[in-house]
């Protein structure tokens, strides 16, 4: 396919904005009818010392591939590629230019002449623009997969929308934690993921897209939520993205859960005790790993009866957070007693979320429940509850 004078001026354009560094981002989108081609998006990467333009090529079912292009590579494959496309953005830190196709084939450069003038006029200014590539932590969604588009995160062009920013990085931020408890899971055959409480399921999508995009994994992926309109939707957008092995089911996580073992259980900001019925299926289940942002610790705070704490307690502004850590800190005992090992960890920057701590369990594989030390952990917890909520204690292990 020829390449005309002003896709040549767009290529131009990009050689500088990458040999500059102020290249910011590239998309291709709309492919020309007579040569197909997957929509795609670039970004300055390092190499070895070397910017080097990064393009990533998104295909049907969510897989990705990448490739990078440097050197001689960037002048002999990228103009006949732009070509192939009606419509390329390229965005940089001295401005942005647009190329549009019409359907006679009419090619318009919009932002061209203004922004070939700050590259060339602002050369010395703009070597010190922060780069994506130094300043921006790396994160495992780029905002152009198809599933953040469909879940209203991010527009066409793979820009996240500016107020979907925090959830965004929360999602990212999520499956940063999933790729370092990754080894936990079993390394071959096929992964059942259940997604408990599940709401709109901003996380089993992008648990979806992590495993079977990125690890390459089959997945069998379940969500369970008592909001059937939601459930609905969420059924809706795994098929138009593709999800084959991905369902979603209208009932109580209590009974509505398949019995089949899972390998991971997740739930993000089950409300009170739903958290805590969250966790106890996944235990029951035999989860390997289970990861959990619980959400408002009501229950505790309205039974707590523990004169020793009362200083802190008497204090409905204290209270709270006191609460809050109490049941978070209970609900780690209880998986500990079960067999897991557990932390508690940040989910994602405060300013994102208060409802920021992630519970994170990984089963022990050689756990014995009939051991001395098992027995001495269900001990512990149980001596607990009792200095925490005298004789209220058993009413808290029948009603969670």
């Amino acid at each position: 396919m020829s390449v005309n004078a002003e896709q040549q001026a767009l290529f131009d354009l990009i050689s500088m904005a990458v040999a500059q560094g102020v290249l910011r981002k590239l998309v291709l989108s709309s492919p020309q009818k007579e040569a197909p081609a997957p929509r795609q998006s670039g970004k300055l990467c390092l190499l070895r010392g070397e910017r080097v333009l990064m393009l990533e090529s998104a295909f049907e079912g969510g897989r990705v591939s990448q490739r990078l292009y440097r050197g001689s590579q960037l002048a002999e494959e990228l103009p006949a590629l732009l070509s192939a496309y009606k419509q390329v953005n390229l965005l940089t830190s001295a401005g942005d230019a647009e190329l549009r196709t019409s359907k006679k084939g009419k090619c318009t450069l919009i932002g061209g002449n203004a922004l070939r003038a700050r590259l060339q006029g602002e050369l010395q200014e703009l070597a010190h623009f922060d780069l994506p590539i130094d300043r921006e932590k790396r994160r495992l969604l780029s905002g152009e997969e198809p599933f953040l588009q469909a879940l209203g995160i991010s527009d066409k062009n793979g820009r996240v929308h500016d107020k979907r920013q925090a959830k965004f990085r929360q999602i990212n931020r999520f499956l940063e934690h999933l790729e370092s408890v990754y080894s936990a899971l079993p390394a071959e055959g096929e992964l059942t993921v259940y997604d408990l409480c599940c709401g709109k399921s901003y996380l089993s999508f992008a648990v979806y897209h992590y495993l079977t995009a990125m690890r390459h994994r089959t997945v069998h992926m379940t969500g369970v939520d008592l909001k059937q309109d939601v459930v609905a939707e969420c059924n809706k957008i795994a098929e138009a993205c593709g999800f084959t092995h991905m369902h979603f089911l209208y009932g109580d996580v209590r009974t509505t859960v398949p019995d089949k073992k899972p390998d991971m259980v997740i739930s993000l900001h089950a409300c009170d005790i739903a958290t805590d019925i969250v966790l106890e299926r996944a235990v029951a289940l035999g989860a390997d790993v289970i990861l959990s942002t619980p959400c408002c610790h009501r229950y505790l705070s309205h039974r707590l009866s523990c004169e020793p704490l009362a200083f802190v307690a008497d204090h409905p502004q204290l209270r709270g957070k006191l609460c809050e850590a109490l049941t978070d800190g209970l609900r780690l005992l209880r998986l500990e007693m079960s067999g897991y090992t557990v932390s508690a960890m940040e989910l994602t920057d405060p300013e994102n979320t208060p409802k920021n701590t992630l519970l994170r369990a990984i089963r022990c594989r050689d756990f014995d429940p009939t051991s001395k030390e098992a027995e001495g952990k269900r001990a512990a917890y149980r001596a607990t509850l009792s200095y925490l909520l005298g004789k209220g204690a058993d009413t808290y292990l029948e009603e969670i």
